[in-house]
């Protein structure tokens, strides 16, 4: 195929809508409840939207939501003895429930037995068949019932059973599979591979990197190389959206849920900027859904971000193992805060994370209540800081009296952890943080303002060491504030930061523009800033 041929209306001008930024996560399937798994793929998308926000992107759209079509929604449904639409009413509750719980701010929420979703599905549909990428006709091949999908010949592999016996098993998954033919409607992937190729040849599409050869890889062992079904007899599969002009089919339910981003995004907010995924499902985000996009001449996500997968004290997870960790138990347990630090601080995306009780415990309460919350608690008290306030900058008594390291690391947070949280990084900016406010710490307590306050004459000396302090933690708690938001509040609250000082532009240190001229009187509240949590 000529390059010529490859060029797309769209990659001709930037085509932009009204939204400044646009992040997706997967909907997540109802078949059953929420885990941590899920809850992290929202946090990182959560994270990112909000830190886009404190960037000035008003407009910054996140979206999520429940697949809720199927054939394991129908087993999980009938295994539950209610209803389909009450079952996927009850589940997809529950994601809305974590969300709200655990602070994920998203601006769209969609279900695929929406009417606006079905509607944009049937409209996909014919735009797919009208541009001639779908057909109907006779297809055969290798189904996995687990995973829903038929598998190419280098995706199975032989197993030898217990009894001794070999069966073909999806080399992915390790589900059984069998063989079935059947009459359906067939979409002509391969005719889309070298235009994926050409995606996917940029740098920065997918990301981590190694996500990016992976997807290469399975192009060249000829994923793309045959027609992939779309639709599934209703005999087989009835709860689901029919293929328009044709009751006897349902929509497959992979191609319906990946509609979803189209549902919320098209015409004004597209293409999504960022699309949040886990590893497991890379294949149909990094090989179908461009297929699909290209074929319906619509233009593709920016970045697809991939994140790797959560250990449990070392295991992988699994029902059979019984170590599914329940994000309503262990935000009970933690505190939605404590967790949501936790899995944000903890988590790799290029490599697989470790959730561990013991770790969650000592990070949050070494980092949250000690580094953090006590540095506050010391030098707002009244034993300290009898005139409660937030003192003005003095150049010559900071020059004199504070750490120059100290000051240097702090002025460094602004543009250091900024680049972890573009990248979604958000462990790497966290630790840039922590390790300014451990120097703080260090500071405070080297600058020994205890014996300062004793002594009228030093109270220059002992206001430059609170406003360094404080200064510290001002600019702390707006970095902070993508990954603990309420926390962060609370203490800016605390420092009576105005809340139209709260962007990422006023994280410059007062050192580098000599902004606070004049004293801050601290707000009156004692609470504390993080509880420790205490697990027996």
């Amino acid at each position: 195929m000529k390059l010529l041929s490859l060029i797309r209306p769209w990659s001709l001008t930037s085509v932009r809508g009204k939204s400044d930024f646009f992040i997706t996560t997967p909907i997540y399937y109802v078949n059953a409840t929420p885990h941590i798994g899920h809850l992290y793929t929202s946090l990182l998308a959560d994270a990112s939207h909000r830190f886009h926000r404190l960037l000035g992107k008003e407009n910054s759209v996140f979206c999520t939501g429940t697949d809720e079509h199927g054939t394991k929604v129908q087993q999980a449904a009938s295994a539950s003895g209610l209803p389909l639409d009450k079952y996927c009413n009850r589940i997809s509750s529950e994601y809305k429930a974590i969300f709200d719980q655990m602070e994920i701010g998203y601006t769209d929420f969609i279900r695929t037995t929406d009417e606006k979703h079905k509607d944009k599905v049937r409209w996909f549909w014919e735009r797919l068949k009208k541009n001639g990428h779908i057909s109907e006709g006779s297809y055969a091949g290798w189904y996995c019932d687990a995973d829903e999908m038929f598998l190419t010949d280098s995706q199975l592999k032989k197993v030898t059973t217990g009894d001794g016996k070999e069966s073909i098993v999806s080399a992915e998954s390790g589900r059984p599979v069998h063989w079935v033919e059947e009459s359906n409607y067939k979409f002509d992937l391969p005719s889309f591979k070298d235009e994926l190729l050409q995606w996917l040849n940029k740098p920065g599409t997918v990301k981590p990197e190694k996500f990016r050869q992976l997807l290469l890889f399975w192009l060249s062992e000829g994923v793309a190389d045959r027609d992939v079904s779309v639709s599934r007899p209703k005999s087989r599969v009835h709860w689901g959206i029919p293929v328009p002009e044709d009751d006897s089919q349902t929509i497959y339910v992979w191609l319906d849920a990946l509609i979803n981003y189209v549902t919320v995004g098209h015409p004004e907010k597209w293409p999504p900027t960022i699309q949040v995924l886990g590893k497991d499902i890379l294949k149909f985000h990094g090989i179908y859904w461009p297929a699909f996009l290209l074929a319906a001449d619509l233009e593709l996500p920016k970045c697809l971000m991939v994140h790797s997968h959560w250990l449990v004290e070392d295991e992988k997870m699994s029902k059979s193992r019984g170590n599914v960790v329940s994000p309503f138990e262990a935000s009970e347990m933690y505190s939605g805060e404590g967790l949501r630090y936790f899995l944000l601080r903890e988590g790799t995306p290029d490599s697989d994370s470790n959730y561990s009780s013991t770790k969650i415990v000592r990070f949050v309460n070494a980092e949250l209540a000690d580094t953090l919350g006590n540095l506050l608690n010391r030098c707002c008290g009244k034993t300290i800081n009898r005139s409660q306030i937030f003192p003005a900058f003095d150049r010559q008594a900071v020059d004199e009296y504070c750490s120059s390291s100290l000051m240097s690391a702090v002025g460094k947070l602004q543009d250091n952890v900024a680049e972890s949280y573009k990248e979604m990084n958000f462990y790497r900016g966290i630790a840039e943080i922590m390790g300014a406010l451990h120097g703080a710490n260090k500071f405070f307590e080297d600058s020994k303002p205890w014996e300062l306050k004793k002594h009228p004459d030093k109270q220059r000396h002992l206001d430059a060491v609170l406003h360094l302090t404080m200064e510290t933690l001002r600019i702390a708690g707006i970095a902070l504030t993508p990954i603990v938001p309420s926390l962060s509040n609370r203490l800016l609250d605390k420092l009576n930061v105005d809340v139209s000082r709260r962007r990422w532009h006023d994280m410059v240190p007062s050192w580098s523009n000599e902004n606070q001229s004049s004293n801050i009187p601290l707000s009156s509240s004692r609470d504390v800033l993080f509880k420790k949590i205490m697990v027996s």
